[in-house]
């Protein structure tokens, strides 16, 4: 039993480092996972482009997407209960801006759970997916309306927060955690991406057909 508490403690240091870095942490975490989660979803926009001959790509990098869209929803979920359990430093930097909170971030939330969802289980249902397909791309419709209202709205804020975490001003506490996080969800969408990959075997197939 002490063994076993004595192996969980450094893990729980390391959480602990990584939330004393507070409001102004949790900010640089977000939106450090922003422009990484930015780069990203390009590539899968151009890819939807030319979906045809870029199909692997859209479904890999679709794959590789899900642990940090993961954590910037935790980040920002994080943030928000922090604020509700009325935490004093979360309570005195105050809420999100009233639309995004009750209109727009609820709206993003649902539409990238059902993207990414539908998108996963299009892989299982393979080419003849039906309305599956059907809801993959009207929830990417919402999804893209709502996502760029939320870009808008943070865009000013996000060079400035990134550039505190990389730069100089970097000695807020759990700075090295939290680079270790983002690298770490990037890492294990690649190795997912690797792994799930083949399933989309039958997708590339049909299109490869159609194509020929």
């Amino acid at each position: 039993m002490e063994a076993r508490e004595a192996s969980v403690r450094p893990a729980r240091a390391r959480v602990a480092r990584l939330l004393r870095g507070g409001t102004e942490g949790n900010a640089r975490l977000t939106a450090t996972t922003g422009v990484v989660l930015l780069a990203l979803l390009a590539v899968e926009g151009v890819t939807i482009l030319a979906i045809r001959p870029l199909l692997s790509v859209h479904v890999f990098v679709g794959l590789l997407l899900i642990p940090p869209v993961a954590l910037k929803l935790a980040a920002t979920g994080y943030r928000l209960m922090r604020y509700y359990t009325r935490a004093t430093e979360y309570v005195r930097k105050g809420p999100p801006l009233l639309l995004m909170r009750m209109v727009v971030a609820p709206g993003l939330v649902a539409a990238t759970v059902v993207v990414f969802a539908t998108g996963v289980a299009l892989l299982v249902v393979g080419p003849r997916g039906g309305i599956v397909l059907g809801l993959h791309k009207a929830s990417f419709i919402v999804w893209l309306g709502a996502f760029a209202i939320h870009v808008l709205a943070y865009a000013l804020r996000v060079p400035g927060l990134v550039a505190a975490h990389w730069g100089r001003d970097s000695g807020t506490p759990g700075a090295a955690l939290r680079t270790g996080v983002v690298a770490f969800a990037l890492l294990a969408g690649v190795v997912i991406a690797l792994a799930v990959l083949p399933a989309a075997g039958p997708w590339l197939h049909s299109h490869g057909h159609h194509e020929g």
